[in-house]
Formats: structure tokens, sequence, C-alpha cells
């Protein structure tokens, strides 16, 4: 019997599976913090103790282990894997690779090693791998490193910068104004104005709810902002694409985070599959309904060699926490 570990490691939790070649899971381990941009001492405390728990569920040691896929959030620059070999390296396991968490959240949305992935949560990220198994990234740095407003932070300060707008003349009426003040418990968007000039209160991040419930009901100024941050996706997984020599192939683009699979609102991603289809005609967009983990252990079976059949998959994409 061969044994695969998967470990999806983010901000808030970190999940580890053991499973063997047919996608029989033997054990779990789950734990908190595992991005060490946060607190590098507690994510590596955590990804260890989820690691501990699935071995010891699954009566193994990590010798047993024959490969072991790291999903780490904040795995995004050389800088941060100098942290992370050795931390993860230190571990114990005798054959492991270390990949951003946008990676795993790719392979479980798709049934092809390689494909790209949009990840539009509190923040922003998009990610690309091809055929050769060569992977770039943007995002997650913010605007001024040349990312759009999109992620549910940035689209909350957009619909509240809207609502500014539309109060001081610079911009139009919108629906957003009622909704926003109605959301965060006002009367007046003067007297918003002055509590989050004089930092009394921030604005909420939920602000993004409020932005696709008035897009979704016709709003002009709503809508632009969803179908101009769509087209800024579509224009940065489509950048990696074109750069990997991906733009003739057929693969999947995988949405990830709250923003794209949970809203109902369509704008946003209609937007970004205008521009897809531009550029990278055979690309099709799907949304993630599996746990990340999943793709982790895909990605630990296939770095080991293996081929993983129909059955196998549906085993690993029906995991739950």
């Amino acid at each position: 019997m061969r044994r695969y570990l998967g470990v999806d490691a983010g901000g808030s939790k970190t999940h580890a599976v053991i499973v063997d070649e047919r996608g029989n899971v033997l054990g779990k381990g789950m734990a908190g913090n595992g991005n060490h941009q946060i607190d590098r001492e507690k994510a590596e405390s955590n990804i260890n103790a989820a690691c501990d728990a699935a071995l010891l569920e699954a009566g193994i040691t990590k010798k047993d282990v024959n490969f072991a896929y790291f999903g780490l959030a904040g795995a995004d620059r050389e800088t941060d894997y100098e942290i992370l070999r050795p931390m993860i390296g230190g571990m114990g396991y005798l054959k492991h690779e270390i990949a951003c968490d946008t990676m795993i959240g790719m392979r479980a949305g798709t049934n092809r090693p390689y494909g790209a992935a949009i990840i539009c949560g509190t923040g922003f990220n998009s990610a690309a791998r091809n055929a050769d198994s060569e992977e770039l990234q943007y995002g997650g740095f913010g605007f001024k490193y040349g990312d759009g407003y999109a992620g549910g932070s940035g689209l909350a300060m957009l619909a509240f910068r809207s609502v500014m707008r539309a109060w001081d003349g610079r911009g139009p009426e919108t629906r957003l104004t009622s909704l926003v003040l109605d959301h965060m418990g006002y009367t007046s968007v003067e007297a918003l104005f002055e509590d989050v000039l004089y930092d009394k209160i921030s604005i909420p991040s939920s602000l993004v709810k409020i932005l696709l419930e008035a897009a979704e009901a016709g709003d002009a100024v709503a809508v632009s902002i969803l179908e101009t941050e769509g087209e800024e996706m579509a224009n940065a997984v489509c950048a990696l694409i074109r750069r990997l020599g991906m733009s003739d192939e057929t693969f999947d683009i995988v949405y990830i985070g709250s923003v794209l699979n949970k809203g109902k609102s369509s704008i946003l991603t209609d937007a970004i599959e205008r521009g897809v289809a531009a550029r990278a005609p055979h690309a099709r967009c799907v949304h993630l309904t599996s746990d990340p983990v999943a793709g982790a252990l895909m990605s630990a079976m296939e770095s080991d060699g293996q081929v993983i059949d129909a059955e196998t998959e549906g085993k690993l994409k029906s995991l739950s926490f």
C-alpha cells in the first residue's frame, strides 16, 4: 500500500489528510492558522499538529508516507520559500513538495494536473500551471503592485467610494447609497463619511455583498464596478496563460473564493468569461466545489508518478471536514 499526505494550510485553518493509492481516507487532522506571513511559529506548530493528528488516526509514521504535498497560503515569493523549505523539510517527510495554496485549489477543481485559477475571497490572486508543470502567479500584493481592486476588501472599498462620490456630486446617483447606509446602520452619508474619515469605524468587507445585490438589481454603478474588475481578473489570468504558452490549449480555469462561488449575481463571472473567451477560447471556467486538500492529495500522487483514475479522483473530491 502506498500512502499520501495532503495539506491545505490557510490563514484560519490547516487541513491534513492521509489516503492510500485508491483515495481511501486513512487519517485526518485539523488545526488553526498555517500561514507563516501571519505568525511563523504558530503556522509551523499548527501544520505539525494537523499532520500528526492525521498520522495518529492512520496508525502510521512519517516514514510510511510515500509523498507529502503542502499547499501553503503565503508561499508566494522566493523570500517565503527561504522560510518554508527548512520549516517543512524539518518535519521529516522523505519526499515532499511545497506549493502556494492557489495551486492545490486549482487542482481540486479540475480533472487535469494543469490549468489556471482565479481567487476572489477577501483578496485576489491568480495562477496557472501548464502541461510541463511550469507555474506562474499574479496578485495578492495590492493595487500599487499591479492588481485590480478585486477581492472582497477591494470591492467593498469601491462600493463605499461610489456612495461618497454620489453624495458630493463627483459621481452618479446609485442604489448603493441607501443599501450601504442601511447595512452600516446610518441615516446620512455625511455621518458615515465623518466616522470613517476619523477612524471611528472601518469599511466592512461585507459591503461586497451589498455591491452584488445592487448590481443584480440593475444599478449601473455597481454593474460597472463588477464588469471592470471582472475584466481585470480575466486580464490577469490570461496574461499568465499567454506567458505559459497555453492560449490555444483546452483546460479549466477554476473559480476559488466566496465572491466568485457564493455570490448570487453572475455579472462578475460573465465579465471574466467574456475576457477569457477572447484570449483563451478553449478554456472553460468552473466553480470549485471540493475541499482544496483534495488538490494537495492528487498533487502528491502525481508527484509520486501515480495516474489517478476517475473512481479515485471522485473519492478525493468528495472529502469533507
